[in-house]
């Protein structure tokens, strides 16, 4: 194995600013560089590339001084940033976190992280220890209120969390499965399970897993039954999942995922011994949005966070920049980004066999470890 670069000096343990990057200027670019000018004191941005020449043209118009690239080698090589946003489709996530973690810099990788938990494996083995490590966009566990809720259930607060409801549904017309990579086992990775869900999917699990890392607590998801149909779209993918999850703790849940519903809604509902806890949103949060309702023997409990920040890319890259400061691994990385994704294909698989899936069960000689779809693929 060639020899790889040594992790770079935290620019902000200095007092400079990072050096950033993004790559892919389509749309979700913007959040990225949306969130880079709210850190405009810890980052610079000062490069773009996209295989489109207009596009990148015209998101470097929107920045400072970011200057555009059609490649990412070329960008590496000449730009040399310390954090890289990926922004492209999920079937170039591997090949291009790879490169940029062997140049030496950090990845804050957009969902779906990759199409298999394979994939998964493979960025997560191109790491090293104390960097450069990759996160990904999980910024819906992201704002204050998420961490009231973790706080109160930890202290005991909330009781035993029993019933929860996890819903993405969500509406997508021809118009937008008409980009070529979307629907397509082989681009894409999966329909709305992966590429809608799984933001609700993860805040779900990140809300019930209390202050474990995936370590098979009684807080982590332990058995899925699941089906899947293709009701309108004419895409390889699904585009309506449920589940039916039970928790190591006895907790069930379910789970729907739609891109076929014109109520949009995003909701998440968790009944706990002492009180009933709903958040209703579409695309992001603040404390507004979350609702306690106790128990009637339960006392009134202090639900309001200190500070209402509200879930968005910026809050997200603020813990990634800290972890960049202390040299260790972010959150939404490691088996923390992982969880979700087992938890999708467990899902996929679950709806195939039409047979109960547990957690852990997926290793590498199963056929869903390789693929979303399992060993049939698009042929599904």
């Amino acid at each position: 194995m060639p020899s790889r670069l040594v992790r770079r000096e935290s620019g902000l343990a200095h007092g400079k600013r990072l050096r950033v990057a993004v790559v892919g200027a389509g749309a979700i670019a913007g959040s990225h560089r949306a969130a880079y000018r709210a850190h405009h004191d810890d980052v610079d941005l000062v490069a773009a590339a996209d295989v489109d020449e207009a596009r990148v043209l015209d998101f470097c118009a929107t920045t400072e001084h970011a200057k555009p690239y059609r490649d990412l080698d070329t960008l590496l090589a000449e730009q040399k940033p310390d954090l890289v946003s990926i922004c492209t489709p999920p079937g170039l996530h591997v090949e291009q976190t790879k490169k940029v973690l062997e140049s030496g810099a950090w990845v804050w990788c957009e969902k779906p992280p990759c199409r298999s938990l394979a994939e998964y494996d493979e960025m997560i083995s191109a790491e090293r220890e104390g960097g450069p490590y990759v996160s990904f966009v999980y910024q819906q566990r992201s704002g204050s209120a998420v961490a009231r809720f973790r706080a109160l259930l930890a202290k005991g607060e909330l009781g035993r969390p029993l019933v929860a409801h996890c819903q993405t549904t969500w509406y997508r017309d021809a118009a937008y499965y008409a980009v070529p990579w979307r629907g397509r086992w082989e681009t894409e990775g999966g329909g709305p399970a992966m590429g809608h869900g799984i933001h609700q999917m993860d805040l779900l699990l990140h809300l019930l897993a209390g202050e474990g890392d995936s370590d098979g607590g009684d807080g982590e998801w332990a058995e899925v039954q699941a089906m899947t149909a293709r009701l309108v779209h004419d895409v390889e993918t699904e585009d309506v999942s449920t589940a039916l999850v039970r928790f190591g703790s006895g907790a069930l849940a379910t789970v729907v995922n739609s891109v076929l519903s014109p109520d949009e809604v995003s909701r998440i509902r968790i009944d706990c011994e002492r009180a009933t806890v709903e958040l209703t949103h579409l695309y992001g949060h603040v404390a507004e949005n979350w609702r306690y309702t106790p128990a009637p023997h339960a006392n009134r409990i202090e639900t309001e966070p200190a500070e209402d920040v509200g879930s968005s890319h910026a809050a997200a890259l603020k813990p990634v920049l800290d972890a960049y400061r202390a040299g260790r691994r972010p959150p939404c990385g490691g088996r923390d980004g992982r969880r979700v994704l087992e938890f999708v294909a467990a899902l996929y698989k679950a709806a195939f066999t039409g047979q109960s899936v547990r957690r852990g069960e997926i290793g590498p000689g199963d056929p869903f470890y390789r693929a979303m779809a399992g060993a049939e693929g698009k042929d599904r």
